[in-house]
């Protein structure tokens, strides 16, 4: 897979992220942000590794986003807090998956309609 897609995708779910953050106040941006997190997660795997299989890059991010989540039950650098939260918080689990998810299913249309050689 081409990395041009790839670097768009991840600036595009940036843009999302703090669009959703401004936008809307509550539950909505919080758990949107649970899930774009994971896409963005998702977008730099591939970009790592652009032959990664979707469900593997799925798998990975999802992974990830839960390694994080429950690194939170114990003590986060200051430092770190910012990237990667200071609250465990269980619906987040369910959201990160989610967002997984969706990549997977927008990964996989995207390969079906731009077969590589």
């Amino acid at each position: 897979m081409s990395r041009m897609p790839v670097i768009l995708a991840a600036i595009l779910t940036v843009a999302m992220g703090l669009t959703v953050r401004g936008l809307w106040d509550g539950p909505v941006p919080k758990y949107a942000g649970d899930a774009l997190y994971t896409v963005l997660i998702y977008t730099l795997v591939v970009l790592a590794l652009p032959r990664i299989r979707p469900i593997v890059a799925a798998s990975v991010a999802a992974g990830v986003s839960w390694i994080v989540e429950f690194a939170q039950l114990w003590e986060i650098p200051e430092v770190l807090r910012p990237v990667l939260g200071s609250t465990f918080n269980v619906p987040d689990l369910l959201w990160y998956v989610v967002g997984a998810g969706c990549a997977w299913a927008a990964h996989t249309r995207w390969l079906r309609r731009h077969p590589t050689p």
